[in-house]
């Protein structure tokens, strides 16, 4: 298609003074134009305005197909805008997109920051929990916020999380006329009348920071108990090996520890966590949610093999608890070839199972047996764990 029918153009806070010829001659030659209330103002976009319907759909611009239409989208709109969404649903050359400087260009050349060496993250409709797997002192991050209320949570949040002494620099409406850029640590937060759009940088201070490497302490996570402990945890997390965008099934999930650090471990990676206990998947999805993992995690209620029926298929799979028979060989029937699976147990029966397994399907056979030193009457003695029986193998 030589003449797209749709036109999704970046603007920024100066409004029509930023665009160029190919935006402005885009408007002018539309029937229609989407957009926020403020990009329509912004625009000028008058009659043609069409505000995104509540909640928010692409569908109306669809259904458009064929006629003249412009999105405005703020900055970039493939950079937390629209542009990915929309895109997904047309052809090549059905569309074209201008953009300008997104807000985190801006506002990395407004801190003199190198924008590759900054963490950008869209928290305008996200809880701020899916900053905790990034943040280390020295970070620097910047976000896009929901509204001017939302900077002070920010802050109270971090403070919370031990980061009270990071510098958050509050940028209002950049690059426009309204732009208005301030300063103040999370612990003294005392910024009044922020006013939208608005994005936070921090320039990280604390020492609580999650540590990268697999095997999170243990009392990190709610649990009652049934969880993989910290040195088994790092043990399987290297038999699973993550890989960016791959999909886990944990089976038998407790509380939900080997799925979290899978998806810490991998961009994009996610996990279906099945628990056959409702106490527990509570425990599952608490830790999604402290983690900021709540978009990449899903516990799953139910009883393996029958609540894996019309999952997605994965990539990987833990069996933690509930190991039998029958679930391996059903696992065996419906995985694809390539699929990775790490089976750990604790029980003599299960240990059964795993050497058999072994023997007939082959892989890698691990007997874990790990001592730590505790008090022993007046002195210390070795307090042996249970041993732990892994089998990997690969489909």
């Amino acid at each position: 298609m030589s003449d797209p029918w749709l036109t999704i153009i970046g603007l920024g806070e100066n409004g029509l003074e930023g665009l160029g010829d190919a935006s402005r001659k885009a408007l002018a030659q539309a029937e229609v134009v989407f957009g926020g209330p403020r990009h329509l103002e912004l625009a000028g976009a008058g009659a043609k305005g069409q505000p995104w319907p509540v909640p928010f759909s692409i569908d109306p611009v669809l259904e458009m197909r064929g006629r003249k239409v412009a999105v405005l989208a703020s900055g970039d709109p493939f950079w937390h805008g629209a542009g990915g969404s929309l895109a997904r649903h047309l052809e090549d050359g059905e569309w074209v997109s201008h953009p300008v400087p997104s807000t985190f260009a801006l506002a990395a050349n407004h801190l003199a920051w190198k924008l590759e060496e900054t963490l950008c993250l869209g928290l305008h409709a996200a809880p701020y929990a899916r900053l905790r797997p990034l943040l280390a002192r020295g970070a620097r991050v910047i976000c896009t916020m929901r509204d001017g209320a939302a900077p002070p949570e920010l802050a109270a949040w971090l403070t919370t999380e031990g980061f009270g002494a990071s510098k958050l620099t509050v940028m209002e409406a950049l690059g426009g006329p309204r732009q208005r850029v301030r300063s103040a640590t999370a612990d003294g937060f005392e910024l009044q009348v922020i006013e939208a759009p608005v994005a936070v940088a921090i320039e990280a201070a604390g020492s609580k920071g999650l540590p990268q490497a697999s095997g999170l302490a243990d009392d990190l996570f709610a649990s009652d108990g049934q969880i993989t402990k910290r040195p088994i945890r790092a043990l399987t997390l290297s038999a699973l090996a993550p890989r960016a965008g791959e999909l886990l099934w944990d089976i038998g999930g407790g509380s939900g520890s080997v799925s979290v650090e899978w998806c810490l471990a991998a961009s994009g990676a996610r996990a279906i966590t099945f628990e056959p206990r409702e106490s527990r998947l509570e425990n599952i999805r608490s830790n999604a949610a402290a983690f900021g993992l709540d978009h990449r995690m899903t516990p799953v209620l139910g009883k393996a093999p029958q609540v894996l029926e019309d999952q997605p298929l994965p990539d990987c799979v833990f069996i933690g608890g509930g190991g039998s028979q029958a679930l391996l060989d059903h696992l065996w029937e419906i995985l694809p070839k390539g699929t990775r699976l790490v089976a750990n147990g604790v029980t003599l029966e299960t240990e059964t199972l795993l050497m058999q397994a072994h023997a007939r399907r082959g892989g890698h056979l691990l007997k874990a047996e790990i001592a730590e030193a505790g008090p022993l009457g007046s002195m210390r003695g070795w307090q042996r764990a249970r041993p732990v029986i892994q089998w990997s193998v690969t489909r």
